[in-house]
């Protein structure tokens, strides 16, 4: 018979209560040591007996089956309490596991730490950048004002406060050839918000107004130096305080600085 019959058979029961004859009880103990599925059954059966409760013995006393029954569990309790416990060689392993995940931690940490000090000295590097740009560029306005103020070409025209601004001055710069004209309004106050100055060459008799340009960007230009729109004629220059984007004609009673050529 194959061996799922002879499982079938009854065989392995009658070995478990100890009623087979010594060379049949002998060699279902050998193939229990060599056959996992017979030994799996004979332990499902051992395990069941344990439970049964005395009237599922149909072939033993009562007294027989306690003492069998008795047997099977001391022999279960003592294997499960036989299973190994935990030796040195796993602590060590949680150990290892621990530090190493320790470790890993502290490596992403110091590599995060590492990049939050790459990313700040990028943007060190990129405001040092900006402000080297920025230095540059006012070198360039730097020295662009200088080449107008040292132009013996130029006629250097000051403009003193009027009644409105006593202590504001101002000074145009006016190639009479070249007919342009810059502005030096580093003695002028800063604008008030939606208001502008606005420049005018001015011819005298009669007075007649031309505009010629726009301070625009006043807070942004540090160095108060503006060049503003050619000046064909002019016998004077004026400065008055307007409205956004300018007008028509200059309002005499923000008049900041005059100045006659």
């Amino acid at each position: 018979m194959d061996k799922q019959e002879y499982i079938e058979s009854g065989i392995l029961e009658l070995y478990v209560f100890g009623q087979l004859e010594e060379p049949e009880f002998s060699e279902i103990t050998e193939m229990a040591r060599n056959d996992e599925d017979i030994r799996n059954e004979i332990i499902s059966i051992e395990k069941a007996i344990i439970n049964f409760s005395e009237s599922m013995a149909p072939f033993l006393s009562s007294e027989n089956y306690e003492k069998i029954r008795a047997s099977l569990m001391l022999k279960h309790r003592i294997a499960a309490e036989e299973k190994p416990k935990p030796g040195i060689a796993l602590y060590l392993g949680w150990a290892a596991s621990i530090l190493l995940m320790i470790g890993v931690g502290y490596q992403y940490v110091q590599l995060e730490d590492k990049k939050d000090t790459i990313q700040t000295i990028e943007t060190e590097k990129s405001k040092l950048q900006q402000s080297v740009t920025d230095l540059n560029l006012q070198n360039k306005n730097t020295e662009a004002a200088l080449s107008v103020i040292r132009d013996n070409s130029n006629t250097a025209v000051a403009m003193e406060g009027q009644e409105v601004s006593p202590l504001s001055y101002a000074k145009v710069y006016w190639n009479k050839t070249t007919k342009a004209v810059h502005i030096d309004a580093s003695g002028l106050p800063e604008p008030p918000e939606g208001m502008v100055y606005q420049v005018w060459a001015l011819k005298l008799n009669p007075l007649t107004p031309t505009s010629i340009g726009l301070l625009d960007n006043f807070k942004d230009n540090t160095k108060r130096f503006f060049a503003i729109e050619k000046a064909e004629e002019a016998e004077a220059f004026g400065i008055t305080l307007e409205p956004a984007g300018g007008s028509p004609s200059p309002t005499l009673g923000q008049l900041y600085t005059l100045g006659k050529v």
